[in-house]
């Protein structure tokens, strides 16, 4: 069971930027792909983005592409989502998954993680 714990959120004001942390118990966490999901009041959860096993290859949705980067340090069995130029409509909560994958494969939807941390709250405003 990996157990993930999440830090980093706060109230910014726009153009702001944040640095999200997903730390992992897990000593295998290279095992693992990660995706950083979002989830505002009265929306659906959505993957803001992902990022394979190793990190070498990331996905993130169009409207936080250019602003938002997802990286690991599995030395540190961490997973970082630097957010830039934030905007009001990026306040939610923030989750960090992992689900364990074969190398190079990523995950968009929430189905496929089964680890979940509590999640983060990050809150853009003027």
């Amino acid at each position: 069971q990996v157990h993930l714990v999440e830090s980093g959120g706060g109230l910014v004001q726009p153009g702001d930027s944040l640095r999200l942390s997903c730390a992992a118990s897990e000593h295998t966490f290279s095992d693992y792909a990660v995706g950083w999901f979002r989830q505002a009041p009265g929306k659906e959860r959505e993957v803001v983005a992902a990022i394979t096993r190793s990190g070498g290859s990331a996905y993130y949705i169009d409207s936080v592409k250019g602003r938002f980067f997802i990286s690991r340090d599995n030395a540190k069995n961490t997973a970082y989502l630097q957010m830039n130029s934030l905007k009001p409509d990026d306040t939610a909560l923030f989750y960090c998954a992992a689900s364990r994958t074969s190398p190079g494969i990523y995950y968009t939807s929430p189905r496929n993680y089964e680890h979940w941390g509590q999640g983060t709250q990050v809150t853009v405003s003027s």
